[in-house]
């Protein structure tokens, strides 16, 4: 009997390890469960410069939607961003997205800089005013090699 004890003993612990484990590895791999919550909206760079799918959208400072996907345009060969922004979030039409870096050299991540316009983005819309990132190799060489032509 004490043997059955132990056994059942170390088994619940192995389920409850293997069930922690399954949800750190969700919510580090920032995954949807359950489904998306929020609406989509999404913009145009000339260059998303390293930014990644799953990459967080943040309105001064605060999360408040992720990268969802980044494909190419074929017709102008520029790179169209899809965010998945919380629902309480309300984006006036004239916001500004913006491709950052998180220090030097850290993760980028998209900043959007909302507008004063009254009318806003709906669910689907896009954000038509967008920054691409600042490339810091480009000013380097600009500053060692001078600026030919600029």
């Amino acid at each position: 009997m004490k043997r059955f004890d132990l056994e059942l003993t170390v088994g619940v612990f192995f389920l409850i390890g293997i069930a922690c484990l399954a949800y750190l590895s969700i919510k580090l791999g920032r995954m949807e469960v359950v489904g998306q919550r929020g609406y989509i909206v999404s913009a145009k760079f000339s260059s998303v410069g390293g930014l990644k799918k799953g990459a967080s959208v943040e309105i001064g400072g605060v999360e408040v939607g992720r990268v969802k996907d980044i494909e190419l345009d074929p017709e102008d060969y520029t790179a169209v961003v899809t965010f998945l922004l919380n629902s309480g979030i309300k984006l006036p039409d004239d916001s500004i997205a913006a491709v950052k870096t998180k220090g030097l050299i850290g993760e980028k991540y998209v900043s959007i800089t909302p507008g004063a316009s009254e009318q806003l983005i709906q669910p689907g819309g896009r954000i038509r005013e967008t920054q691409p990132p600042f490339d810091l190799s480009d000013a380097i060489g600009r500053l060692i090699y001078g600026n030919p032509g600029k």
